[in-house]
């Protein structure tokens, strides 16, 4: 079963998403028609995964030029709101950033600007699926053949326009014959491993387990998991990591039971203005996040909660770094792009 495209446009020009909140009990698309729509989407999680919120805030920059005057103030407006909505995914800032330049050079050419901001998007979301299909390509053939990947979180379709970052290889090595399965860390706390990654997986026929986040040590221990691939939210410039929380305890499980541990992601997630981990924006969610599931209690009331939504994997863990551009050692990716 072919796994439902994540983001699209309406007849209308609204932004259609797949509402991944709700996954995997209810596949309901959801219709944005204005800026704070799609903002709120970002925010909430209902649309998720570096790659795409990217594709959705550029998408949704042309909402605020519907039925007004357009102008390059309502694009800077709404590129503020939707860059407001998360700090720690570089892809979202550089796709606004690219709105705004095609909206002043169209302005200056006396463009139809709502038309070449649409173009513009489809443009980036268009060059992201291409960008999967290249990072899937160059992955598979890093594994080399059959395998069986541990994963953590969830940077496949579901994540990006296209095949995903780091279920891409996965996806290649699946669609010419070998034989690949997955293992699938749960993700506490909002269980994208197991609510995403394992749907989308099943959907597409590779084989998946899903396991508690506290299990993947002892099931690297086991010896045969051939090597771990992870996403990125974003890449510093000496190789380090922002990745989904949790994954810095998968990369030092991998290093200590000899699991190659690569990095997929797209050259759009390298941030050379970033010299290192530390100085990556780390988001903090609300503890209820973590006290709680879907208004059921997880833990006592009026206890205290850390939700940071991301944690940074330091280069010396990473392996390689699998990119559209080819595979990098982590040092170099700098100089990638």
């Amino acid at each position: 079963m072919p796994i439902p495209d994540p983001i699209g446009w309406t007849g209308d020009g609204a932004v259609r998403i797949l509402d991944q909140t709700l996954l995997p009990g209810e596949e309901r698309y959801v219709t944005l028609d204005t800026v704070d729509a799609v903002a709120e989407a970002i925010r909430t999680l209902r649309v998720r995964g570096a790659p795409l919120i990217g594709i959705a805030a550029a998408m949704g920059v042309t909402l605020a030029l519907r039925g007004g005057s357009p102008s390059l103030d309502t694009v800077c407006g709404a590129a503020a709101a939707l860059g407001a909505t998360r700090p720690t995914a570089v892809n979202l800032r550089g796709a606004l950033a690219r709105m705004a330049r095609r909206a002043a050079a169209a302005a200056a050419a006396g463009e139809n600007l709502a038309l070449a901001l649409r173009h513009e998007a489809d443009a980036i979301r268009e060059e992201d699926r291409a960008m999967c299909a290249r990072i899937g390509a160059a992955g598979a053939e890093l594994i080399g053949g059959d395998a069986l990947v541990l994963t953590h979180c969830n940077a496949g379709a579901l994540a990006t326009g296209g095949i995903g970052t780091a279920l891409a290889p996965i996806y290649a090595l699946h669609a010419t014959g070998h034989r690949v399965a997955v293992v699938a860390d749960e993700t506490r706390p909002l269980l994208q491993g197991s609510r995403l990654t394992a749907w989308e997986l099943a959907r597409s026929g590779v084989p998946v387990t899903v396991i508690a986040d506290g299990m993947a040590a002892s099931r690297l221990r086991q010896g045969d998991v051939t090597c771990v691939i992870v996403g990125a939210d974003r890449i510093a410039a000496n190789g380090d990591v922002a990745n989904k929380i949790g994954t810095y305890g998968v990369a030092l499980a991998a290093r200590a039971h000899g699991v190659p541990f690569y990095v997929a992601a797209p050259t759009s997630t390298i941030d050379p203005l970033t010299p290192d981990g530390a100085r990556i924006p780390i988001e903090q969610r609300g503890p209820e996040e973590v006290t709680g599931w879907r208004g059921h209690a997880a833990a006592p009331a009026g206890v205290g909660a850390w939700n940071p939504a991301f944690d940074v994997t330091p280069a010396e863990l990473v392996t390689a770094i699998i990119t559209d551009r080819g595979v990098f050692a982590p040092g170099d990716v700098g100089g990638s792009i």
